[in-house]
């Protein structure tokens, strides 16, 4: 059958064979398990593959952990290929590394590690498309880190589908897996991503790995980011900050500078205190606000969530005397850089009443905090790593929510209304 009978898709039915397994039958054919205590198990933890590339040993948690199976996924030309390959060559000093490519030839990868400056004799290249080669080369127990780009196009002879299909990802995933887990080696598996950036593939692929790590960022310039959504060794609170150069991509010392270092003091602007994971980054919010030349006031975001940048406008026409309804409002995250917590509201509200009203902060000072619907400013968490950083580059205070522990840096406020009120004057 083409069609399923009970939700009318096409092309969904997968052959599945029934397994009549009985009590006696399992008894006869399974075996008791081999059990080893927790202290040596976290022993056996604490022998990982570090790369001595600080960025992504922290988001890692530490380094690869032997038998441990990653999966990096992001957008087509984000730099998956590039950051791998750095990655195996610095382990391949001290491990025997393989770098198995389903999409490219040897020619070709060797061609980007010759531009990276990434080769190296103990560096191996391997091309194959086959879920099954890749397995036994894995079983002989010759190698501790095994590369694999990308999980989309190898393909097992154990299905029958093309590769890239649910079965072929999950069968050739589980095989991989099995083969690096019995013989401890430490494999990272490249992952597509859907028009709509999710993780191609089942859902079961993020389940059967232990690290799932994704590279953001603009294709066209703009930093980099290397977060870990799931991580059985570690934080997933970690983000490696890098920048693409000819070299590969680098890590950036100082992000909040470089994000900062064109910036021009003018109304619309506010500078944000944000939380990249457990590192404080200050990022430029600019916002835009011109009469409306159509019947219906348009929004537009970058960098920040449509949704919320509505909620926060209905805030500021509800709770303060700025009149919007008429405004076209354009707010920007410079740098590329999104934000997605709520520590942002503060400093998105400053920003579009700045615009609005042609003013601009009296003082040189970071924001950040929360807005409620009843145009309250509340807390946020990490106020005082926020405010170092803020000091680091030379700002004499920040503007947000009271803190239980009084931290002098903070000038707290209570409402957005009262933010407005004191923090803004007429630009000149």
């Amino acid at each position: 059958m083409g069609r399923c009978s009970q939700c009318g898709e096409w092309n969904t039915l997968i052959e599945e064979v029934p397994l009549a397994i009985t009590a006696s039958g399992a008894k006869a054919s399974g075996h008791k398990l081999a059990t080893a205590s927790v202290a040596r198990a976290k022993a056996e933890n604490d022998k990982r593959l570090t790369s001595k590339l600080a960025e992504i040993d922290s988001v890692l948690g530490g380094g690869l952990v032997p038998g441990s199976v990653s999966l990096l996924a992001g957008q087509p030309g984000i730099g998956k290929s590039t950051i791998l390959l750095q990655l195996a060559y610095a382990i391949s000093k001290t491990a025997n590394v393989l770098y198995v490519s389903g999409e490219e030839s040897a020619n070709q990868v060797a061609l980007r590690a010759s531009r990276l400056g990434t080769t190296s004799d103990k560096l191996k290249i391997a091309t194959s498309n086959s879920a099954d080669d890749i397995a036994s080369t894995i079983a002989s127990g010759e190698l501790q880190l095994v590369i694999v780009d990308s999980i989309q196009t190898i393909s097992t002879s154990n299905a029958s589908s093309a590769a890239g299909s649910v079965s072929q990802i999950t069968n050739s995933s589980a095989l991989l897996t099995s083969a690096a887990k019995a013989t401890n080696t430490a494999l990272v598996l490249v992952g597509h991503v859907t028009k709509e950036g999710m993780i191609a593939g089942p859902k079961v692929l993020e389940h059967l790995v232990d690290v799932v790590l994704q590279l953001e960022g603009d294709n066209y310039g703009g930093f980099k980011l290397l977060r870990a959504t799931k991580n059985r060794f570690g934080a997933v609170s970690e983000v490696g900050i890098f920048e693409m150069k000819s070299s590969g991509l680098e890590p950036v010392a100082n992000p909040s500078a470089a994000l900062l270092e064109e910036r021009r003091v003018s109304d619309g602007s506010i500078v944000l205190a944000t939380m990249e994971g457990s590192r404080p980054l200050l990022v430029e919010v600019q916002a835009l606000v011109n009469r409306t030349s159509y019947g219906y006031p348009k929004r537009t975001a970058s960098g920040i969530d449509l949704n919320r940048l509505n909620l926060l406008v209905a805030v500021l026409e509800r709770r303060t005397k700025l009149k919007l309804a008429d405004q076209d409002i354009y707010v920007n995250i410079v740098g590329g850089i999104r934000v997605n917590e709520p520590a942002a509201d503060l400093a998105v509200c400053l920003a579009i009443g700045s615009a609005a009203k042609g003013y601009a902060l009296k003082d040189n000072a970071v924001v950040f905090g929360e807005v409620g619907l009843s145009g309250e400013v509340r807390h946020v968490p990490f106020a005082d790593k926020r405010a170092a950083e803020a000091k680091k580059l030379g700002f004499k205070l920040a503007i947000g929510p009271k803190q239980k522990s009084k931290l002098d840096f903070v000038k707290p406020v209570s409402d957005v209304r009262s933010a407005l009120n004191q923090h803004l004057s007429k630009n000149t």
